[in-house]
């Protein structure tokens, strides 16, 4: 039995003819007065009544249609499923992020992505660089997206890709002697009392900070000591708190409180990338879909994607 046995049958009950049913399905009426005689042979049942008036399911017929429907209503559906699927338009992406990539990035990608692929069930985790690295090369996430490309041991099993630059500020509260200055200096920032990134969560932003501020005497944690804050609406809360000097990205001006003020620091100094990761090789259709809306969403995104992918192949 095949299913073109059910859709003959059905035609033959919806127009209760073997010459109009075999028009209706694009067939000459032998070949379906066949199929249909060969069906009720393999069921070991007559099917329909064969009658002046037309022709009509029987007892059998009509339990044998209630299932064949059922049946080419499950085969169109899974044809369906099977093409969505194939889009990335369902399924599942799991994707860890650093707090400050919602500021910027993930409102515009992740926003236009939910927009057009409503059914994908999306596992979504803030995490440190390092955690969400390590989860990703553990097959706990999809994507991830932190400061600076990831380090160590199974980083050469990701493509890691630049999703966005910014360059350092300073957050204080209102109160606070540099919140009526538009810039401080990299000499002013040696003396405060800091509040940075955790050095065993975001370990390139960690070394690159000990480069600008220096290891020596003035080192922030002989000077004016640090504060470690996971997120870059905490280092603006404890500014606002008077607590010290928040340094983060630019962006999050995006973030900031009426009770705070934003410095640029001088010189300018840019922060470690945003990197966006995955594994080489993964082939998910929802992977290849979020990474097409990234495509749209960043410029420049296009060719670095084409330039890691082909390294990895």
């Amino acid at each position: 039995m095949e299913s073109r046995h059910l859709r003959y049958a059905l035609a033959l009950a919806e127009h209760q003819h073997f010459g109009r049913a075999a028009a209706a399905l694009g067939i000459a009426q032998p070949p379906l007065s066949q199929q249909i005689a060969a069906l009720e042979r393999e069921l070991g049942a007559r099917l329909f009544d064969r009658t002046a008036r037309g022709v009509f399911p029987t007892a059998a017929g009509e339990a044998f249609l209630a299932r064949a429907r059922r049946a080419l209503a499950e085969m169109s559906a899974a044809v369906s499923d099977a093409g969505r699927a194939a889009r990335g338009e369902t399924g599942r992406l799991r994707l860890g992020f650093i707090g400050s990539a919602l500021l910027e990035l993930l409102p515009s990608v992740l926003g236009a992505f939910v927009r057009d692929r409503p059914e994908v069930r999306l596992g979504l985790q803030e995490m440190s660089t390092r955690r969400s690295t390590a989860a990703l090369l553990a097959g706990e996430l999809d994507i991830a997206i932190g400061r600076g490309a990831p380090r160590g041991a199974g980083a050469e099993e990701l493509v890691s890709v630049t999703v966005g630059r910014d360059h350092l500020v300073a957050v204080v509260g209102a109160a606070h002697p540099f919140a009526g200055q538009r810039g401080v200096s990299v000499e002013q920032l040696r003396g405060q009392h800091l509040i940075i990134a955790p050095a065993d969560e975001e370990p390139v932003v960690a070394a690159w900070l000990t480069t600008l501020l220096g290891e020596g005497s003035e080192a922030p944690a002989r000077a004016g000591g640090f504060t470690e804050a996971r997120d870059v609406h905490t280092i603006i809360g404890l500014a606002s708190c008077g607590v010290g000097v928040g340094l983060g990205p630019a962006c999050l001006r995006v973030a900031a409180r009426p009770d705070t003020r934003v410095c640029e620091v001088s010189p300018r100094v840019e922060l470690p990338e945003l990197v966006m990761s995955f594994r080489a090789q993964d082939r998910s259709p929802v992977l290849a879909a979020f990474l097409d809306t990234t495509r749209e969403r960043c410029p420049g995104v296009s060719e670095r994607l084409e330039r890691g992918l082909g390294a990895r192949r």
